[in-house]
């Protein structure tokens, strides 16, 4: 008999390429459920004050920090989140919308997993629930022929809700939530009685996530745009908490290839100061008045983390070393260039006018394996 393939929630934390947060963080959560002393709003796992230390990290209570944003900025969104309204996180590709949204529903509901993916072939069914057709044809229409999809799931279980790239759904999709975010009911004409309408139970949210650069894709609708809050997720300022986050992300990325190595820090720092400087956050090249070139590429520290998990995988898997400025150069170009011929242009032009004006020895080599570039 053919050996059954474990669940997510059955298989360990360590087999799983992506754990979600409540599954990364599960010691955490309780440890903050057990000493959570302080009040809750309804329907919420932990209160404000715990689920504020959970994302930002506080000693006292034994949590590391998450993601780098300013606390007014966090209580803004947990107390958005406390009053039923709906919030909205923007901003750049790559500002860790994602993992924010995934660790404020893990602190608030226990489950991050509730997530709809919007896109161009996104439909309504996808999103509120639909049927399972060989039930639907021998019984008809009933509860146990129903398929319930995330918005669903969370009206009925009093769960957040996480809508990824809204304004990428069509409008149509985008503004069947009206009636949750307002009225929180959901109609259910196929079904009668008690089943014809579901109520949301306390607890039940949405934090959906768009991208500053998507904006016209598929506009939302002020309708829509009324029933959330508005929180810009802006790219991290300071760049010793830049380097701190790539260096952190990357060494776990890193554990979990298999790799026993981390990448030297003189290299994260220049990995650091390379995306900083092409994105329009460094300074001008030394020596010259000339502004950068800024590239059309993602320029994220998301973008930043994957480079330099590259960088530790290149070194070690083919030699067995540590990562260094040329596996850098390797790994930056088809990270950031993509197909995008300027960009190569602009890079070049980076290292040609800037990189060669920096001092050090890892500048120095970094500029010397600039023969790398495609």
């Amino acid at each position: 008999m053919a050996k059954r393939s474990p669940s997510t929630a059955e298989a360990p934390v360590a087999e799983l390429q992506r754990p979600p947060a409540e599954l990364l963080y599960a010691d955490e959560l309780i440890r903050l459920r057990d000493a959570d002393s302080h009040a809750r709003p309804p329907g919420w796992a932990l209160s404000l004050r715990a689920a504020r230390a959970f994302i930002l990290g506080d000693a006292a209570l034994g949590t590391t920090a998450k993601v780098v944003a300013p606390v007014a900025s966090i209580e803004r969104m947990l107390v958005t989140l406390a009053t039923g309204r709906g919030l909205m996180l923007v901003g750049e590709p790559g500002t860790a919308k994602s993992l924010l949204s995934e660790l404020l529903a893990a602190a608030i509901s226990g489950v991050s997993t509730l997530t709809i993916q919007g896109g161009a072939s996104t439909t309504e069914d996808q999103i509120k629930y639909g049927w399972n057709y060989a039930l639907l044809i021998n019984e008809g229409p009933s509860p146990r022929a129903m398929v319930p999809a995330p918005l669903y799931q969370g009206m009925r279980d009093g769960r957040i809700v996480r809508f990824e790239e809204i304004t990428r759904a069509p409008q149509e999709v985008q503004d069947c939530l009206l009636g949750m975010l307002s009225d929180r009911v959901m109609a259910v004409p196929e079904l009668e009685g008690e089943h014809a309408m579901l109520y949301a139970r306390d607890g039940f949210n949405i934090i959906a996530t768009a991208n500053t650069r998507d904006r016209g894709v598929n506009e939302m609708s002020a309708a829509l745009k009324r029933r959330f809050d508005f929180e810009t997720v802006a790219p991290i300022l300071d760049f010793d908490h830049e380097l701190a986050l790539v260096q952190q992300a990357s060494a776990r990325l890193l554990e979990r290839s298999g790799i026993p190595a981390s990448v030297p820090v003189p290299v994260l720092e220049l990995l650091v100061n390379t995306f900083r400087d092409l994105r329009g956050g460094g300074q001008a090249a030394q020596g010259s008045d000339k502004a950068m070139d800024r590239l059309n590429a993602v320029m994220s520290t998301a973008e930043a983390v994957n480079v330099a998990h590259a960088v530790g995988v290149r070194a070690w898997f083919l030699e067995q070393r540590e990562g260094s400025p040329a596996d850098l150069v390797e790994c930056i170009a088809g990270t950031v260039v993509k197909d995008n011929a300027d960009d190569r242009a602009k890079l070049r032009r980076y290292f040609e006018h800037t990189v060669a004006r920096r001092e050090g020895p890892a500048w120095r080599a970094y500029f010397e394996a600039r023969h790398r570039l495609p």
